[in-house]
């Protein structure tokens, strides 16, 4: 990475796009980390920051954390030592008011979006893809009942764990009013970036190493 700032990328892609697959390979390729704003939440409300209790109390009352709760703990999420080559925000930002948010946010310490990627697929190939689904309880690590099974039965290739779960909600009786409610969110986020200069399309219903191709040459030409 020769980036003069911290790398800050964005993967947008609907449910079973394989955003955490890939996510997963360029922080192996390239030392960033992978931020979803789930994890962070849990991580800042464990650790008991200010943002973290804010976020807290909001949660216990039963209400939805803002958007500046959200913000101040990727603010502080970002200063810290393992990000220092960069990010890979998955999950943030939803809207085009976040976008702006986070925007603002970069510019305190002279980053900004190295880029957005879209990865592209086919609605009706999400069924089977995200039905199919499981991940190592372990490690986490990204299985297929088809298109990517552990080389030795029941053991996962990664860590050597043998316990795998799959997600409840990955069922054909949801995926549908996901995609939509997806497609809904992020269109005007497509379009944000686009006017950016910022985003790039991937077809993403091939191969994962060819798709992990040409979403490393955009990383490298970002970065550069």
């Amino acid at each position: 990475m020769t980036a003069k700032t911290p790398a800050v990328l964005i993967l947008l892609g609907p449910p079973g796009a394989g955003k955490g697959t890939q996510a997963r390979m360029l922080e192996e390729k390239y030392g960033l980390v992978q931020l979803s704003t789930g994890d962070m939440l849990r991580a800042a409300v464990a650790a008991g920051t200010d943002a973290g209790k804010a976020a807290k109390a909001v949660m216990e009352a039963g209400n939805l954390v803002s958007d500046e709760i959200v913000i101040n703990i990727l603010r502080d999420r970002l200063t810290q030592d393992d990000c220092r080559k960069g990010v890979i925000l998955d999950g943030f930002p939803r809207t085009t008011v976040q976008a702006e948010a986070l925007d603002t946010l970069l510019a305190e310490s002279g980053q900004k979006i190295n880029a957005a990627v879209s990865l592209e697929v086919e609605d009706a190939a999400m069924v089977t893809r995200i039905s199919g689904r499981y991940t190592c309880g372990t490690c986490g690590e990204g299985y297929h009942d088809t298109f990517k099974q552990p080389a030795k039965d029941g053991v996962c290739d990664k860590c050597g764990g043998t316990e795998f779960k799959r997600r409840a909600d990955d069922n054909a009786e949801t995926v549908a009013s996901r995609l939509e409610a997806y497609h809904a969110q992020t269109a005007p986020l497509i379009a944000y970036y686009k006017g950016k200069g910022r985003l790039e399309c991937i077809d993403a219903m091939g191969d994962i190493d060819a798709i992990a191709a040409n979403l490393n040459a955009i990383v490298d030409k970002a970065t550069a």
